[in-house]
């Protein structure tokens, strides 16, 4: 007799074993989007928002967003862009994407996760070889778990690694008769650190591979005209597959994927969830053309985004925090140590000091590790900064005198 399928659903992880939902996981922070928000019923300063550019709530792009949802509804265009769901404001938005990374064509994509999913699909057949960076994010790793052919996973940004494992794909695919895509990415959203891009793209004529680049984090913050992380390196004509979500310094749903008319064109008949899919709705996409607008016209944010960053990341470093590698806005504060420890430490900073950053634990990073990551925003100010770090020094104190090993937490009380 098999065992009950549902025995595994009272495994809820780390944190879950613990309580707290509603408190360490799905909290509810209320009120418009921006650096300081409702918690609990408190106003805090929020560190856990991708809205890295300050577009959530910026006038002109609430202004869009409401005259578009007047004008076309939440239903426009119905069915999916090959049948009856294309528009010319998708075509638009599109070719400004593209145009806007560097690259000659673009295809827009119903949601992040599921379009990378999609893209990885439609690129490898059974007789392909994958060769991709261990810690990228869980959508490519969820991609590549359904690939039937061969894979290898290199070190995290270790070239040396990567050229191991290219090595092992070159004669699997010689053998198989298909060819090798190199998936990383341009900022690793735990780790903070940007992609090893130009190292890898330095192979690629010695092994022949095609590079895939998800830059979910690097698009509008990285790179001169904020193309992203190949821009900032230096190599951005060298991605075959340019790949981001909207999610972040657009602060809206979508995503898009970009390279030659050759590939989109592929694309546009091979990817099963944009052809089995309802086509994004023109609010969205009229949206995304402001916020692209916005982003392309004022570069005062992006500077300003990384002054924000700089005095954070240097305040945190100067009160002893570790921020492993970090090298982008991203920034991660890393805890090593008892899991009650650090939960204290935070339940601390929310409650006592009111600063609300992000928890993340394994499986997303190892198990002996808890991890704060803080995103600055463009909107954060100086004052938002200042109150952060004086809370930081504040439970660093404490850490360092082991109060918060003395803590017992109350998790009924979430």
């Amino acid at each position: 007799m098999p065992k009950d399928l549902f025995d595994k659903i009272t495994n809820l992880g780390p944190i879950g074993s613990h309580g707290g939902d509603g408190y360490y996981m799905f909290p509810r922070l209320e009120g418009p989007i921006g650096p300081r928000m409702q918690f609990m019923g408190r106003e805090k300063i929020v560190w856990s928002l991708n809205n890295y550019l300050g577009l959530a709530n910026h006038p002109e792009v609430r202004e869009a967003d409401t005259r578009a949802t007047e004008q076309w509804g939440l239903g426009y265009p119905m069915g999916a862009r090959m049948m009856s769901g294309e528009s010319r404001y998708h075509q638009q938005l599109e070719q400004e994407l593209a145009d806007f990374v560097e690259k000659p064509a673009g295809m827009l994509l119903n949601f992040g996760y599921q379009g990378i999913m999609s893209v990885i699909d439609a690129l490898l057949s059974r007789r392909d070889v994958v060769v991709y960076d261990k810690d990228c994010h869980a959508c490519i790793m969820d991609a590549v778990r359904m690939h039937v052919g061969e894979r290898f996973a290199f070190e995290h940004n270790d070239i040396e690694s990567c050229e191991r494992q290219l090595a092992k794909a070159v004669a699997k695919a010689d053998a198989s008769g298909g060819g090798i895509l190199v998936i990383t990415e341009g900022v690793f959203g735990m780790r903070g650190e940007m992609g090893i891009i130009s190292e890898i793209a330095a192979l690629k004529e010695k092994y022949n591979f095609r590079l895939l680049v998800d830059d979910a984090h690097g698009f509008g913050t990285l790179g001169h005209t904020g193309a992203g992380a190949g821009q900032e390196q230096g190599v951005q004509d060298d991605i075959d597959v340019y790949f981001s979500t909207f999610a972040k310094s657009m602060a809206l749903i979508g995503a898009f994927v970009a390279g030659s008319p050759e590939l989109m064109k592929y694309f546009r008949y091979n990817l099963r969830s944009q052809i089995f899919a309802k086509s994004l709705p023109m609010p969205l996409v009229i949206g995304a053309l402001k916020r692209l607008e916005l982003i392309r016209n004022h570069p005062e944010y992006k500077n300003k985004l990384w002054e924000n960053v700089a005095k954070l990341q240097k305040g945190l470093l100067e009160r002893g925090f570790d921020l492993g590698a970090a090298n982008t806005c991203v920034t991660p504060v890393m805890m090593r140590g008892p899991l009650n420890e650090t939960l204290a430490m935070i339940r601390d900073l929310r409650d006592n000091h009111h600063i609300f950053t992000s928890v993340v634990v394994y499986p997303v990073i190892p198990k002996d590790m808890v991890l704060l990551r803080l995103i600055p925003t463009a909107t954060h100010t100086d004052q938002d900064i200042h109150e952060t770090l004086e809370a930081f020094s504040a439970v660093r104190d404490k850490l360092v005198k082991g109060h918060y090993a003395q803590v017992e937490l109350d998790m009924s009380a979430v």
